[in-house]
């Protein structure tokens, strides 16, 4: 039993006290979805509007606070739960469905984006003289009442790029976490807002719909923070454009691989691409979702990725030796297997690799061996949606002025790839890459976390940051004389 788990179970937080919900709904284990792992409270809006009225109310001293002091408090956070990993690393996996080493790798990264945003702030927030013939400074004050809408795929690690900078910067926050898998966030949020004032933190949880509208109404909320689909993200933009709030949003992604004719195929360069493709099963916003390839690669790159993928041992995440979990919900689980249903009904050949580690209780999880799509085209719509699921169409290409056009042909723009041993050519076909990110013989995330870029097109909107994610929750102000 997780120590902390019973504290946040059917709860949500409003001014540091966990109040007990009379409506909840199951988490369930997406390994085993007849294994119960918690409850989630169903808050209504009344329940929202105190949370806001919380934030607001702390908003007015919390704003005022010493950077030094937030910055300690911070760290001093950031080492308890630290400690606190190893307990609820079993919770992420059981209510998540990612293997052991991506579930702990989320979590210590949210340990350090708390330190490293905690340093960062100290430099930051200095005011910045700007030279010329008047005196005039860039100063930074905090925005107000903070939204932060996190996913069900990465929940913690996108969850604490949100909130930390936000409350590092002077703002509160009303966070609101995915409903399939909402504990393990709250066990380490609970961690967190026991170092600072009530109402710093609060935690609402249940229908997006319900709370999603009522944040991005209200007045009080000066800046909303999503991660998740694009329709969803649409919604929010149109609920928040009547209050004029700054939003930051990460949206949906189909990110493309582009294999040119003289690209190093060899089991390394394998083994990144199927990382790319495979990563937490496939349910990342930025994995590889397409990939298209020199003609006269295409044979030797699906053989070497079939025989790759063939090795992946699928199970419950809590295994050791588990390589990719179950997907997250039945909801995602059926998206997914009608996708490929569909493509092999149109003609396309499904190729299926993996191995069940556990084939006697396969069926009571989401699980789905990892497959490989061919014979399909650019118009299939497995190629056009963002299909966050453990399945790559490969395309073959002539030319690479045709790969650069079938990769911007997608109303999204996430991250890229170019696969090639000339970074001269893989610099210039980045360059006509209309993706937020380009990587060079891989496809992956930026390890060091002050760094981020924004989608382009229906992926994103935000500007690249170089601060942890500080300058999204400040405004910057003008003095002069």
């Amino acid at each position: 039993m997780i120590s902390t788990y019973p504290f946040v179970s059917g709860k949500y937080l409003v001014a540091g006290e966990w109040i007990q919900s009379e409506n909840t709904a199951h988490v369930l284990n997406p390994a085993d979805h007849q294994e119960i792992v918690g409850e989630v409270a169903l808050c209504s809006e009344d329940q929202v509007e105190t949370a806001i009225s919380a934030a607001a109310k702390a908003f007015n001293t919390w704003s005022g606070s010493e950077i030094e002091d937030r910055a300690n408090r911070m760290k001093q956070a950031a080492d308890e739960i630290r400690a606190s990993i190893e307990e609820n690393v079993t919770l992420l996996i059981r209510e998540n469905g990612k293997v052991l080493v991506e579930a702990k790798k989320d979590l210590l990264r949210c340990v350090d984006i708390m330190k490293e945003a905690a340093d960062e702030l100290l430099e930051w927030w200095k005011p910045e003289s700007i030279p010329g013939s008047q005196k005039v400074q860039i100063r930074k004050r905090p925005r107000g009442v903070t939204a932060v809408i996190s996913p069900w795929n990465s929940p913690i690690i996108l969850t604490f790029k949100r909130v930390i900078p936000a409350v590092l910067a002077g703002n509160t926050v009303v966070v609101k976490p995915a409903t399939s898998c909402p504990l393990t966030i709250m066990s380490f949020l609970k961690i967190a807002a026991s170092y600072f004032p009530d109402g710093v933190i609060n935690i609402v949880t249940g229908s997006g719909g319900v709370i999603g509208n009522k944040l991005c109404s209200d007045p009080r909320i000066r800046t909303v923070a999503f991660v998740g689909s694009t329709k969803t993200g649409k919604e929010i933009m149109r609920a928040a454009s009547g209050t004029v709030k700054k939003v930051y949003m990460e949206l949906g992604g189909n990110d493309a691989a582009i294999i040119l004719k003289d690209a190093n195929l060899d089991e390394g360069a394998i083994k990144r691409l199927r990382f790319g493709v495979l990563r937490a099963a496939g349910q990342v916003c930025s994995a590889i979702k397409r990939i298209y390839v020199h003609e006269s690669r295409y044979g030797e790159l699906v053989e070497k990725l079939r025989k790759e993928f063939q090795h992946i041992k699928v199970g419950n995440g809590i295994q050791p030796d588990a390589e990719m979990g179950p997907l997250n919900n039945k909801s995602q689980y059926d998206y997914v297997n009608g996708l490929i249903e569909r493509a092999r009904k149109s003609g396309a050949t499904v190729i299926t690799g993996g191995i069940q580690l556990d084939p006697e209780s396969w069926d009571k999880g989401y699980f789905i061996l990892p497959a490989i799509i061919t014979g399909v085209d650019q118009q299939s719509e497995i190629v056009r949606v963002e299909q966050f699921g453990p399945v790559i169409p490969i395309l073959p290409f002539k030319e690479d002025e045709e790969a650069i056009t079938l990769a911007n042909d997608s109303e999204f723009g996430l991250r890229a790839s170019v696969w090639t041993e000339d970074e001269t050519k893989a610099i210039e076909l980045a360059d006509r890459l209309e993706a937020g990110a380009v990587f060079h013989n891989n496809h992956t995330v930026f390890q060091d976390l002050h760094l981020d870029f924004p989608g382009l097109k229906e992926s994103g909107l935000s500007r690249e940051t170089r601060h942890c994610g500080l300058e999204f929750f400040a405004d910057s102000y003008g003095f002069a004389n």
